[in-house]
């Protein structure tokens, strides 16, 4: 790995551990909901936040919590155990300098670009619009390391 390109790698590897550690708690805060009931937990949260159950929102969110069963947030918090995974292999990939965790980190933030864009375009917010430019920039300087890394090992 180039020394100049160790901080912007360690950078995102770091960012990615973090998504990581993020939907891994977020799948163990799942798990703690099996056996109980998740309709009332949501009525719960609405409470909490002031919101108006005949709003939009929260109307949808609470019509999921009622349709909640024990396997599917058994099925839900595995699926965040395999994204975490996915997303620590990443992050020690591109910590060491692994050019597979490069392709990886290009591919995982590629995909979501154009549903990101989609979004924006929908319904254009703040936050939308500095998600789709984060996974834009990491992408676009993924590949120039890439493209780098191509140029400076083909010379003898």
């Amino acid at each position: 790995m180039q020394p100049t390109h160790r901080a912007g790698l360690r950078t995102i590897a770091s960012f990615e551990a973090a998504k990581g550690i993020l939907i891994l708690l977020l799948g163990m805060g799942l798990l703690g909901l099996i056996h109980r009931d998740v309709e009332r937990v949501g009525e719960q949260i609405v409470e909490h936040f002031h919101l108006s159950p005949s709003s939009r929102y929260p109307h949808i969110f609470l019509e999921l919590t009622a349709k909640v069963t024990d396997g599917w947030l058994w099925a839900i918090a595995l699926g965040s155990v395999v994204y975490a995974c996915l997303r620590f292999a990443e992050a020690y990939g591109l910590w060491h300098g692994r050019r597979w965790a490069e392709w990886l980190a290009v591919v995982s933030g590629g995909i979501y670009v154009p549903f990101e864009a989609v979004e924006l375009a929908r319904k254009a917010t703040l936050v939308r619009a500095a998600s789709l430019v984060i996974n834009l920039t990491v992408v676009g300087y993924m590949l120039l390391v890439l493209r780098f890394q191509g140029h400076s090992r083909a010379k003898p």
